[in-house]
């Protein structure tokens, strides 16, 4: 009995943020996976190794966590005014699925770096010391972001003294700008979906909550901390070792989704698991983070916790960060509240592994807020550069 061979794709290996994918170029991929489809996502679930019914990922680069399970796809920009077009495909452990559906703002981070490193950015637009800022179109999103890049002797310069809680050792900074980052595409129109920045969210079987559903970065659910039972100083093991209370936050996101007008019914969610995202806030407090760290009170102006594929997300997702520095700069909704009320230019939240500041400019154009920016500090390194191989029958 024969068996295919291996073939070899060239792929690096990178961490951006909190987060570590697989990135490709656009045409270092098999032909037949160049365009989107049965056989790129059927190629990317055998690179990460899913599905896996033991939730490892042990034949594939995953790192079983949904921070891990990523890839991303690069080429050259089609849009005028931009350098590299970005791609992300978030891929589930456990299903044969690979979600195309929202944005990995952590990963961001590793995008600009990439692109200069693969020679997707004129060399031209390259300073020999300084900072590359990057055009990206995000393509999930159809959104720009702008990535300014340290450059160290025409090289991107990936390490540094910049510490980013949720990642052990310090690297280069990188600002990302996420421009108009409200979701104005087919999925939700704008950036308060209901048109409300608190809404009645009902969820039969489990409870009536009020909760901001926004559309910024990536759409998201927030919730009150104790409308949950919950006080916003919980660290992973608290949530994700509680198999109900994940399953009570699945029906909050299907129900958050069709509410949000994500979803036609609650049904669907289970093919869209990466977005919308389901987070819960409270007021500030002292609390000693995944780590050890002692986050005191001051150090932060609310507490954040998110869940990401399924799962109590072990930082905050970059695109979530988004999400909440929006809602932190409009006036009322749960998180702008949990926070001390007011319009604020920048918000310090607290999540599991620390904390983080986010900032972005709101305004009220026309009767609704609109978030014409939003800004963080990520880092990013390449961790292994080569080649990934899978059976060749895998696609």
């Amino acid at each position: 009995m024969s068996f295919a061979a291996q073939i070899k794709i060239p792929a690096t290996y990178m961490r951006g943020g909190t987060s570590k994918g697989v990135f490709f170029k656009l045409d270092d991929l098999p032909e037949v996976a160049q365009v989107a489809g049965e056989a790129r996502d059927r190629i990317l679930l055998r690179v990460i190794g899913s599905p896996d019914p033991y939730g490892k990922q042990t034949d594939g680069m995953g790192g079983a966590t949904s921070s891990t399970s990523k890839t991303v796809i690069l080429s050259k920009s089609h849009q005028a005014e931009h350098d590299v077009d970005y791609l992300f495909g978030q891929v589930a452990i456990d299903k044969a699925f690979v979600d195309w559906s929202g944005n990995c703002g952590n990963l961001t981070a590793a995008v600009g770096s990439f692109a200069i490193s693969q020679g997707l950015v004129d060399a031209s637009r390259i300073p020999e010391n300084g900072i590359c800022t990057v055009r990206i179109w995000q393509v999930n999103i159809q959104k720009t972001i702008i990535a300014h890049v340290p450059i160290t002797n025409g090289q991107v310069q990936e390490t540094g003294d910049f510490e980013l809680d949720g990642v052990t050792f310090p690297a280069a900074e990188v600002q990302i700008e996420f421009l108009d980052p409200a979701d104005d595409g087919e999925d939700g129109g704008a950036m308060f979906p209901t048109g409300n920045v608190v809404d009645t969210l009902e969820v039969p079987e489990v409870g009536t909550f009020q909760a901001t559903l926004i559309n910024a970065g990536i759409p998201t659910i927030f919730i009150q901390a104790d409308a949950l039972g919950y006080n916003g100083t919980e660290l992973q093991d608290d949530i994700n070792n509680d198999t109900a209370a994940l399953e009570r936050f699945e029906k909050i996101r299907a129900y958050g989704a069709l509410k949000m007008g994500l979803i036609q019914d609650v049904s669907e969610a289970a093919s869209r698991q990466h977005t919308p995202k389901v987070a819960f806030v409270a007021a500030a407090q002292a609390y000693t983070a995944s780590s050890g760290k002692a986050i005191a009170v001051d150090d932060i102006d609310v507490l954040v916790r998110a869940l990401s594929m399924g799962k109590l997300h072990h930082a905050m997702m970059g695109t979530a960060a988004v999400a909440i520095g929006a809602a932190a700069a409009v006036p009322n909704t749960l998180v702008n509240l949990a926070a001390g009320g007011g319009q604020k230019a920048a918000v310090r939240f607290g999540h599991p592994s620390g904390t983080l500041r986010v900032g972005a400019e709101a305004k009220l154009e026309n009767g609704q807020w609109q978030v014409k920016k939003a800004l963080m500090s990520r880092s990013a390194r390449v961790l292994m550069e080569g080649w990934v191989r899978i059976p060749g029958d895998s696609f």
